[in-house]
């Protein structure tokens, strides 16, 4: 596995490349981030073999597929192994994230309508308890993401307080 402190200036403008367009060509690539065709390449070859690219899709606009509605369901404390059955089950269920806090699992799903929101968050609710927030709108989705450095770390803001 390629540690992130490995990675350098080229990766990380080869990777804001690939987050921005994954179909772009291997010269064009290699063209953006002023390297040839073949050091491009090997560069995205040792990213996949590393691990740091997982793989490559599609970003999908559920609503001109159907999907009326996306909506964010917190479940509580459930057996584990019963949550991730139901979640292998409900292909709806678009991202599940096992969580710490008062909630055990927070899942985002894409449905129809509300009768089908209903039918999905029903079997959770067999489950555990659970809560339901209805997406309104995604003002940021898919944020670029390169690779970490402390020296980007804003410091927190103090407080000024009147002692």
């Amino acid at each position: 596995m390629t540690e992130f402190s490995q990675l350098d200036a080229h990766d990380g403008r080869i990777l804001a490349e690939l987050q921005q367009d994954a179909r772009i060509s291997m010269a064009e690539l290699g063209r953006r981030v002023h390297l040839s065709q073949p050091a491009v390449t090997e560069r995205v070859r040792k990213l996949e073999a590393s691990g740091v690219i997982r793989g490559y899709g599609v970003r999908l606009d559920y609503a001109r597929l159907g999907y009326g509605i996306r909506a964010i369901i917190r479940v509580g404390r459930a057996e584990y192994a019963r949550v991730v059955r139901l979640i292998e089950e409900t292909p709806e269920v678009l991202n599940a994230y096992n969580v710490t806090g008062e909630d055990s699992w927070v899942l985002e799903i894409a449905v129809i309508d509300v009768s089908h929101l209903d039918a999905v968050v029903t079997g959770f609710c067999l489950l555990a308890e659970t809560s339901t927030c209805i997406v309104l709108n995604a003002p940021r989705e898919h944020a670029q993401v390169l690779p970490a450095r402390r020296d980007s770390i804003k410091p927190p803001i103090r407080k000024v307080t009147g002692h």
